[in-house]
């Protein structure tokens, strides 16, 4: 049986943007089992961009992370070891208690997966919170209604490439944004005929106004910033924003649209939104995603870092664009 766990901590608070210095790699070791806890070795570990704001020292939905302790983030793992009668050796099982190999938990820190997908891994991305993010965004906040024109902002990234595939499914035309020649090219695999290369676009409210001259129902936020004063400007009246993420945003103190004043003046609504608020349609959700998966409708991609010492540099890298859709770690 294992003793030993190596686990990634937060050394200091990033100023700015994150470095490796924020992060060290530790070894522990386990306590024997407790009455009711479960001994789990993680095989899959989730990085995410929201867990640039959980390292500020402020009260959020979720708390912050704590200086000389181990970072937390979705995770996927197999039981070796079960002192609850709930689970079982060899059963796999989902936390938020990612960003180390081995680890010691009371049952109820752990769930068994609702609906089987073929790879653990899908449980962390297409089939996980970042496929629920993209749905409910789009069928509960945006309401999206077939003939539409939705504009997506990180389009090639994890939660992005998701919804624009869902966009399509529900009879919308989408606009995506990404940055470089190989997301460009990916989108196209997808089946994104319009897309802006923001790196490459010096105006980026005037190339969204020309490829949608008549404006847009809805937009689909993961970036914030100058994105989001392009899809203000060019929102048609009522249009529909669902607020998922602001990356340009998150190693800023201040971040916000220069021309707010328009959600005014065309009747918006902007709406932030935690997929954690609709856990209770997440089966059903699988399921819908499994389907859409077997039918070749939904195709998806992963970016994936192996071994516990690579998730600080996965993690960085979200930050200089350097992931194709989801962003894993692979730990065993």
């Amino acid at each position: 049986m294992e003793h030993l766990s190596r686990e990634v901590r937060l050394v200091s608070r990033p100023n700015g943007a994150s470095t490796h210095s924020n992060f060290e790699i530790a070894e522990v070791e386990l306590q024997p089992l407790g009455s009711g806890e479960v001994r789990v070795r993680n095989t899959w570990m989730s990085v995410d961009p929201y867990m640039r704001g959980r390292m500020r020292d402020y009260e959020s939905y979720l708390p912050p992370l704590q200086i000389g302790k181990a970072l937390e983030g979705a995770a996927v793992g197999e039981v070796v070891e079960s002192n609850d009668p709930g689970f079982a050796t060899g059963d796999t099982v989902l936390s938020m208690l990612g960003w180390r190999d081995v680890f010691n938990a009371p049952a109820a820190a752990l769930r068994k997966p609702e609906v089987e997908v073929s790879s653990p891994e899908m449980y962390l991305g297409v089939c996980g919170s970042t496929g629920h993010t993209a749905y409910i965004g789009l069928a509960d906040v945006i309401k999206l209604q077939p003939g539409q024109i939705i504009f997506i902002s990180g389009a090639a990234g994890a939660v992005g490439s998701i919804a624009c595939q869902i966009a399509k499914l529900m009879g919308a035309t989408v606009i995506a944004s990404a940055g470089g020649a190989e997301k460009r090219a990916y989108l196209k695999q997808l089946g994104v005929e319009k897309i802006i290369d923001y790196k490459k676009t010096e105006n980026l409210s005037q190339a969204l106004a020309e490829l949608a001259p008549s404006g847009i129902d809805a937009y689909f936020d993961n970036v914030g910033g100058d994105h989001l004063d392009a899809a203000l400007a060019s929102a048609k009246t009522f249009a529909r924003f669902a607020l998922c993420g602001m990356i340009s945003g998150y190693d800023k103190t201040v971040s916000g649209p220069s021309n707010l004043l328009m959600a005014i003046e065309k009747r918006l609504l902007l709406q932030g939104f935690f997929v954690l608020d609709h856990l209770s349609r997440r089966g059903e959700f699988i399921e819908k995603m499994n389907r859409w998966i077997r039918n070749g409708d939904v195709r998806y991609r992963e970016t994936v870092e192996v071994g516990i010492e690579r998730a600080p540099a996965a993690f960085l890298k979200l930050f200089s664009g350097e992931n194709v859709g989801k962003m894993l770690v692979k730990l065993a």
